[in-house]
This record gives C-alpha cells, sequence and structure tokens, in this order.
C-alpha cells in the first residue's frame, strides 16, 4: 500500500520546556507540518509513505528532507527549488496559559510553488490513498491549483482521497477557506474536521457545544458529520473531539461517521507533553486503519489511540509502533513500565 502526502514541512523553533519567547536566549530546532507529520505516522506502522513539496536545493532543506528520511519516508518526490524553508516558533502553553504559534513561512518555497514543478501522473504512480490538509491551499491561489490539480489526477487514477479541513485564521479568511474548500472538496472520500472547524470553513455548527469552556453535546457532532456527507458526498467524515481543561491537561475522543452509524471511541483524559501535531496523528492513524480494512468502530479507536500517544510525545511526529496503538486501543492505558 502506498500513500502521498502534500504539503509544507516547516523549521519548528521551540523554547526550552515551558519558557516564554521573551524568555528563552536559545531555541530547539525541529521540523514538522501537518502533511509530513501524516507520512511519518504511517511511514511508522510499516506503510509506504511519502511526503511531496517543494524545498530549497542548500542545507536547511537538506535537513529538512533528512528528518524525513529518519523516519521512513520516502522523500525521492520532492521538488528543489526556491530560497526559504518554512518556520514557525512554538511556545509551550502550561496551566490556563495557552501554547503560542508565530509564523514566519511566508515566501517559502513551497508557497512559491508553481503547477508545472509538480508530474502528478508520474507522483502517483502505483498510489492508493492521497491525503492533504486545509494549511495547504491557504499558502497561496497558486499552491490552492496545485493542490486541485491533484485531487482532479487522484480522482482519475481512483485514488482514495483524505482532507484535513484544518482552518488557520492566521492564513486566510473564512470567505476564502470555504470557497477554496468547498471546490476540493468535491474529490474528497475522508473529510477530517475538529469540533471548530466545520463552521470555521462552511458555517456547519455543533449545538449545545462551547469549545472554550470545554462543553462537547455528542449529538450535536452527528448532525455536523451528516451535514458534510450530505453536502460533499464524502464516504466518511471523522471529527475529533477535544475537551480542554487546560493547555496541560485535555480529554480526548473522536467519531467517525460512514454514512450508515456514527461510532465514538472512548475517551482518554491526557496529561500533554506537546500537543502540536495532535491532529496530523490522528489522521495519519485513521489513513493506516481504513487502508488495513478496519471496520468504523475499530477504525476510530485506532485513530484516538494514535493521537492521545502523540500527545506525549515532543516535536511534531508521532514515533510510535501499530502494537503500542493497539496496545492502549485495547485497553492498556496505565502507563506502567512495559519490561
Amino acid at each position: 500500500m502506498k500513500v502521498v502526502t502534500f504539503g509544507e514541512v516547516m523549521l519548528r523553533l521551540a523554547p526550552e520546556n515551558y519558557l516564554r519567547f521573551v524568555q528563552s536566549d536559545k531555541y530547539e530546532a525541529t521540523f514538522g507540518g501537518a502533511e509530513a507529520n501524516v507520512a511519518v505516522s504511517l511511514a511508522n506502522y510499516g506503510i509506504d509513505a511519502a511526503f511531496v513539496t517543494k524545498l530549497p536545493a542548500h542545507e536547511i532543506g537538506q535537513a529538512a528532507v533528512n528528518s524525513l528520511r529518519k523516519f521512513g519516508v520516502d522523500t525521492s518526490k520532492i521538488v528543489r527549488g526556491g530560497d526559504r524553508v518554512g518556520i514557525y516558533y512554538c511556545e509551550k502553553g502550561a496551566s490556563q496559559r495557552p501554547s503560542k504559534v508565530i509564523y514566519d513561512r511566508a515566501h517559502s518555497s513551497i508557497a512559491e510553488a508553481k503547477e508545472e514543478d509538480f508530474d502528478w501522473d508520474k507522483i502517483f504512480d502505483g498510489v492508493d490513498w492521497f491525503h492533504f490538509t486545509g494549511i495547504t491551499p491557504a499558502l497561496g491561489e497558486n499552491v490552492a491549483k496545485i493542490c486541485l490539480s491533484a485531487c482532479k489526477k487522484a480522482k482519475e487514477k481512483g485514488i482514495r482521497i483524505s482532507c484535513d479541513l484544518n482552518y488557520r485564521k492566521k492564513l486566510w479568511t473564512r470567505e476564502q477557506a470555504g470557497k477554496t474548500m468547498g471546490e476540493l472538496m468535491k474529490y474528497v472520500d475522508v473529510c477530517i474536521a475538529n469540533e471548530e472547524d466545520a463552521k470555521d470553513v462552511f458555517g456547519i455548527e455543533a449545538s449545545n457545544t462551547d469549545i472554550t469552556g470545554g462543553k462537547l453535546d455528542r449529538e450535536g457532532y452527528v448532525s455536523v458529520a451528516k451535514q458534510l456527507k450530505e453536502k460533499f458526498g464524502f464516504s466518511y467524515v471523522a471529527i475529533t473531539l477535544r475537551e480542554s481543561k487546560s493547555a496541560n491537561d485535555n480529554d480526548w475522543s473522536g467519531m467517525l461517521y460512514d454514512g450508515k452509524e456514527s461510532c465514538f471511541s472512548r475517551k482518554y483524559s491526557m496529561h500533554i507533553v506537546d500537543r502540536v501535531g495532535g491532529g496530523d496523528s490522528f489522521g495519519g492513524g485513521l489513513i493506516y486503519s481504513l487502508l488495513n480494512g478496519y471496520d468504523t468502530k475499530s477504525a476510530i479507536e485506532f485513530a484516538v489511540a494514535a493521537s492521545c500517544l502523540k500527545h506525549t510525545i515532543e516535536g511534531d511526529y508521532n514515533l510510535v509502533s501499530v502494537q503500542e496503538v493497539q496496545s492502549l486501543a485495547g485497553g492498556n492505558a496505565s502507563g506502567r513500565v512495559q519490561r
């Protein structure tokens, strides 16, 4: 089984531990980005996963490539060119102080890429699944056109397509997102969203829900999933459900709707080490489970367990095995030492 993901991988600069930006005199440098994170998850599960992007030919671009190769991601389809790697700064929150992200990604190589940079017919040769997120078309009209070309070619080849809506208000407006994503969704088979995405992008809102207050109504999300499927004809709609008690402690669960039934996962009470990449790890788990023929209930349990484990790992990438995810999904949540 082969999966291709397409997007931007960025240099992540973060103060040590829980220091604030203004306190820190040194930053830890790692790499991450929504679709790259999904590719790493899948590679760790033994899937043949390729990540597609455009990166500069200089050493920082090569360091980004090497970070993916380290975890078994196929980087042979990455286009080299342009002048810069996008950067994001990440300040880790604690207790009632939220985490903060500052982007410095304007004019990155992928943001200035052209449609002719990518030969999707060749990239998709022998591929079973294509994944992208709403972050990528938000990088510019040119990148949105590239996404559309990729979706059309994938659909032409009978490749399943998944998309995480991933609305980022720092990148574009709700109006821009709704128009662009509405066109792309026509080609998508599996839609992934969180509590806010459906509302922000398509104006579809869960009832009796207070995101900031940590109150979620399960039946409201069944309605959201049904409305999304009715609007776009998705095969599956997956929704992650985060109940935020503080920056460190969240309850985490998910729902998967297959057009017939809505399956909710068990709920995990998490003490968070690093929440960046949490949604991407959910996406990676969901793609793996659906590729392997899991039923709806088993698929959502695997995806949520995978993401729960990611919240315990520093950095963007989810570095867990299928066996570790299955163990947690099967009820082994004690955290006891494995000897």
